[in-house]
């Protein structure tokens, strides 16, 4: 009796302990996965969608179209023409998305479709060259515009243009590592300052039209160009407005409810930033004639100038708002491919860390960011835009030709958004004008750089991923290490 007693005793104190040891275990556990977290609903991935979009582009890109096509018909006829087309990619997108659920974008679907090789080739060009050229690009039209109120009759100098466009990528980049939350939030308010700066010149052009202002729309066609890469030209930097169609993909992982929200997302922000663009350039055509629109440093500031007086200067402020937030959801999505790259073994692993305290995919942020400072240098935007054009087109062609891969190659994958092939189809036929026209009827270096650039992608996947040779794990070990120590990140957690 006395023995059964003692094991009941026993057994009740095993118990009491290994309930008191699961409760610590419990109070332990970390509240979260070290994963990147599902925070971006659908009114975060519309404004993200529409922030990106919509920021130095409309306000940049107004006169190299008019430039490219010749007369203001032409002109209005690309941007709307260019809303098509990117309506039509991102709902190709829309069908990809929700059939791969990763994040990544492109290089997702590319390495489904194509395989590692092809994968490896978009994100080591877009990785070093096409993001980050891209945020410099945005950050440095956001120092144009913030510094031309200072420089009056004067163009800005170019250290301060460049110091300010440095400071906005150094701002823009600790905000997106200390919180995704803070980055959406940030992004949805710029998102509502350049849609109300959208709204006030589109309701000053409606006025100056009731007024009889049409001369500059009077005879539209007259002097329009018959180049055909004039056209692929005007076409480019149209299409580099609207660049951000394909945002959301970037960060799949991290949408509520992908298949609903992505779809969703972009049927209601590409066809509202199609809308603001053409109103936007009627607007500017009320007031500017053709050359002085081409001769105007900012065109939305001297259209202020003109309109809104002595109010004039809400513009440019709302401007500088509005390349912010384009530059802030670049920076966003663009560290999240350069983290999935890292992931998946394309670049260093310390890219596909994520911060311990912030759940944020901070190295891959930081490498995004210092890229975007060195491309500050060199800063003749127009180069920059055509050399991202040239390269981006060509991925979106194979991205477009990837689907149309997979509907034979891939038939069990469930697809919750099926989209007519003709779309790819013409996505790929577009890509490949895009691409080829501008070299064919002026034939620049910049293009063979650029060529030579991904095909030098080559010499580093053979030995460090395809090999994967062990002298380079054995340098990067300890380099790993202490960075990972400095910045207080850890590996995603399998999930």
């Amino acid at each position: 009796m006395d023995e059964e007693n003692i094991r009941k005793r026993k057994e009740s104190q095993n118990g009491s302990t290994s309930n008191n040891v699961d409760s610590q275990t419990k109070n332990k556990q970390p509240a979260k996965a070290i994963v990147l977290q599902k925070d971006v609903g659908l009114l975060s991935g519309i404004c993200l969608i529409v922030g990106t979009m919509i920021g130095s582009g409309i306000f940049i890109s107004p006169k190299a179209v008019l430039l490219y096509s010749g007369a203001v018909g032409p002109c209005l006829l690309i941007w709307a023409a260019c809303g098509v087309l990117a309506t039509m990619g991102a709902l190709c997108y829309a069908e990809l998305g929700t059939m791969i659920t990763k994040s990544g974008g492109e290089y997702s679907y590319l390495s489904e479709a194509f395989g590692s090789l092809v994968a490896y080739l978009y994100s080591w060009t877009t990785v070093m060259v096409l993001k980050p050229s891209s945020l410099a690009i945005i950050t440095l039209s956001f120092a144009e515009y913030a510094s031309t109120p200072f420089y009056p009759g004067c163009t800005p100098p170019v250290v301060v243009t460049k110091s300010l466009a440095a400071a906005a990528i150094f701002v823009i980049v600790m905000v997106n590592c200390l919180s995704v939350k803070l980055a959406n939030y940030v992004q949805n308010v710029f998102t509502l300052a350049k849609l109300f700066i959208i709204l006030i010149i589109v309701v000053a052009g409606m006025v100056m039209l009731a007024q009889g202002n049409t001369e500059n729309l009077s005879n539209a066609f007259e002097g329009s160009s018959t180049s055909v890469g004039a056209i692929g030209l005007a076409f480019y930097n149209g299409l580099w407005a609207y660049d951000g169609w394909n945002q959301l993909n970037c960060i799949t992982e991290e949408l509520k409810d992908p298949f609903r929200n992505l779809p969703l997302a972009i049927i209601i922000g590409i066809p509202l930033v199609s809308v603001c663009y053409v109103l936007v350039n009627v607007a500017y055509f009320t007031v500017l004639t053709p050359t002085e629109l081409l001769l105007s440093p900012a065109v939305a500031v001297t259209f202020g100038d003109r309109v809104l007086y002595p109010l004039s200067w809400i513009v440019p402020l709302f401007v500088v708002f509005s390349t912010f937030g384009s530059a802030n959801g670049s920076c966003f999505t663009a560290g999240r491919l350069v983290y999935v790259s890292g992931r998946e073994g394309h670049m260093v692993k310390i890219l596909s860390y994520i911060s311990l305290k912030h759940y944020t995919p901070a190295p891959a942020l930081i490498f995004n960011g210092i890229l975007a400072s060195i491309y500050i240098i060199p800063s003749d935007i127009n180069t920059l835009i055509n050399y991202f054009s040239f390269a981006q087109w060509g991925f979106y062609g194979l991205t477009a030709l990837a689907l149309i891969v997979m509907r034979y190659t891939r038939k069990e994958l469930h697809r919750p958004v099926k989209v007519p092939i003709f779309m790819a189809g013409l996505m790929v036929l577009v890509s490949c004008y895009l691409v080829l026209a501008p070299i064919i009827d002026k034939p620049d270096l910049e293009y063979l750089y650029c060529t030579i650039f991904i095909v030098s992608g080559l010499f580093l996947y053979y030995p460090f991923v395809h090999r994967k040779v062990n002298w380079a794990r054995k340098i990067m070990r300890p380099i790993t290490m202490h960075l990972q120590l400095l910045m207080e990140v850890v590996p995603p957690e399998k999930t």
